[in-house]
């Protein structure tokens, strides 16, 4: 069967797709350096499957240490999960997310170009639409501009994917464009687990609920939407992670670069997710109303009927089923995998 590494494969995405990936029949070999995970995640995915992984820490930035994972394995395919990923820090600290983001994309094609690895799927973002293009977002809108550097990191990464593509057409290319994924796996042994003060609505949600934080705050209640809080696409890991299979799946028989946005095309106001997650665990969540954060839009939500039609994949779980596996992930770890 076939290997896929992946690259940043210890955190929240990477460790449920590697489960997905495995239960389906494949080998994973995972290269992280633990900034935003930790090998504990490496070991649970173990656990759920049954199966073993390959675990190399390394910094993906660092293309010698990452040629090993190369040399020492048959990759067929990388799926490229490994970046920063939060908005708010990305405007504070531009430098680093350029720095970090495009540095780890570089030394991974040079890699794959030197051990004749011609496959990947890249975690893409719904930033990459920007502020022109009308929700809901489909596929062959043009990238628009963003509003942070962590928008504007993807953007560059998929131009430098498609240039790469363009010049050899033995590669093939998948950008997919994950809209906001939230939840767990169902066992509640993996789950969302950031460092320090998450950045992203639900784990803040979730540790308000267990106690870990006071209250939360919901930056802004005046935008152009029913309610004044923004609205967005929520998807359930655990069917991003299914999408990743397919898109392996049809990257391995393909050349050329194609796009899929992975969402409901459902979107959900941030007072309606607090809403959600009070009703479905049976618990208050204390809030309150603050400013608008730098970078954040009204409205994102996916039109995900390609997915649908060209890898057969869509989306099986609700909003509630998000909201009770987020819970169940978070009441039985309460300070993440740091037990």
């Amino acid at each position: 069967m076939s290997t896929i590494l992946l690259a940043g494969g210890a955190g929240y995405i990477g460790s449920h797709t590697a489960v997905e990936l495995l239960e389906s029949g494949y080998d994973v070999v995972i290269a992280d350096n633990f900034s935003n995970s930790c090998p504990e995640s490496v070991k649970r995915v173990e656990q759920i499957t049954g199966k073993s992984v390959k675990l190399y820490e390394v910094d993906i930035k660092d293309a010698a240490k990452l040629e090993n994972v190369f040399s020492e394995n048959s990759i067929d395919a990388v799926i490229h999960f490994a970046g920063l990923k939060a908005v708010g820090e990305s405007v504070e600290k531009p430098v680093l997310y350029y720095r970090n983001n495009i540095d780890t994309t570089l030394s991974l094609l040079e890699c794959m170009n030197k051990y004749g690895v011609k496959n990947i799927i890249f975690s893409s973002s719904a930033t990459v639409y920007g502020e022109e293009n009308p929700v809901p977002y489909t596929e062959e809108m043009k990238r628009g501009t963003c509003t942070n550097p962590y928008g504007w990191t993807k953007v560059m990464m998929e131009q430098i994917l498609e240039d790469t593509a363009k010049a050899d057409s033995s590669m093939s290319v998948v950008l997919l464009r994950y809209f906001n994924p939230i939840g767990a796996h169902e066992s509640g042994m993996i789950g969302e687990d950031p460092q320090g003060i998450p950045n992203n609505l639900m784990p803040y949600v979730a540790q308000v609920a267990v106690g870990r934080r006071d209250h939360l705050t919901i930056f802004g209640n005046d935008y152009p939407t029913p309610d004044g809080t923004c609205r967005r696409d929520y998807i359930h890991v655990v069917d991003l992670a299914k999408g990743h299979v397919k898109a392996v799946e049809y990257v391995m028989k393909n050349k050329g670069v194609e796009v899929f946005n992975l969402g409901t095309g459902t979107p959900y106001s941030v007072t309606e997710i607090v809403t959600a997650f009070e009703k479905a665990n049976d618990i208050k969540i204390k809030y309150e109303y603050g400013q608008r954060r730098a970078g954040d839009l009204p409205e994102s939500y996916a039109n995900a009927d390609k997915a649908l039609k060209v890898l057969g994949w869509k989306t099986e779980k609700n909003l509630e089923d998000m909201c009770r596996d987020l819970w169940n992930w978070q009441r039985n770890n309460p300070q993440g995998y740091n037990k």
